[in-house]
């Protein structure tokens, strides 16, 4: 079913970020699954450090082989602000610079993050939510889904290519979750998926040019308001250091 409203209403507010570019070190490292490692960099520079939304980003910043500065964007999977730690994701099956630095990292490292320059504060009142998106969505769907309060509707679709990194959403909130094994039925999935009635948000991440697969069947089959969905693509195949702008 699609979802029916007469008019929606925009509940997203947008607050800018003074940028910095903070001097961190790695603190713990802890497995995740077979393909995701979760790196916690402290530092007293994180004291004034503020993600104030799980669609926020930071730059990971570190030096290529031949020395060159390189840039890689990450969701701010957790942060506490008395330990002055934050958390990322790495997914480890992916090859470039951040991931197999990654792979490599031992408590003590040095590194560099910058940002967020802003973030994007979606209402958490909706009827009901649509979270969608391949592994490197993962950390903000996890994100999102802990941080929705109790009596909140949740449909999450989520893609891996192993089954082993198939992991468990903690949540106050009533969470339905469907895993699948490709991108295309992740995009059958979001075209099949029954929605109710009322206003909802639907949020999706994922690869170029599956985001756009997503945006034609959100926005143009299901007739989802475009107030009330927010795609963005994270990265696109072949290109190392592509950014949507975050």
């Amino acid at each position: 079913m699609n979802m029916q409203t007469n008019s929606p209403q925009r509940r997203i507010e947008r607050v800018r970020h003074e940028p910095h570019r903070r001097d961190v070190t790695v603190t713990r490292i802890e497995r995740l699954s077979p393909g995701f490692l979760a790196i916690t960099f402290g530092s007293d520079s994180l004291a004034s450090f503020v993600s104030l939304s799980f669609d926020d980003h930071v730059k990971f910043i570190l030096e290529d082989a031949k020395g060159n500065k390189v840039m890689r964007d990450f969701t701010p999977r957790s942060f506490d602000l008395q330990r002055r730690e934050l958390t990322l994701e790495f997914a480890l099956h992916e090859h470039g610079v951040a991931c197999d630095w990654a792979r490599q990292a031992n408590v003590g490292d040095a590194a560099v993050i910058g940002g967020p320059r802003g973030s994007m504060i979606i209402s958490g009142d909706y009827d009901w939510h649509l979270l969608a998106g391949d592994a490197t969505a993962l950390p903000a769907i996890h994100r999102r889904v802990e941080a929705l309060p109790q009596g909140s509707r949740v449909w999450v679709v989520a893609y891996v290519d192993d089954a082993a990194d198939q992991r468990m959403f903690k949540s106050a909130a009533m969470v339905s979750v469907l895993w699948v094994n490709s991108a295309e039925a992740l995009v059958q999935a979001l075209r099949d998926i029954p929605l109710p009635t009322g206003e909802g948000f639907a949020w999706c991440a994922a690869e170029a040019t599956v985001a756009a697969h997503v945006r034609d069947v959100l926005l143009n089959e299901r007739q989802l308001p475009l107030a009330c969905t927010r795609i963005s693509a994270y990265w696109r195949s072949g290109v190392a250091d592509f950014s949507e702008g975050h």
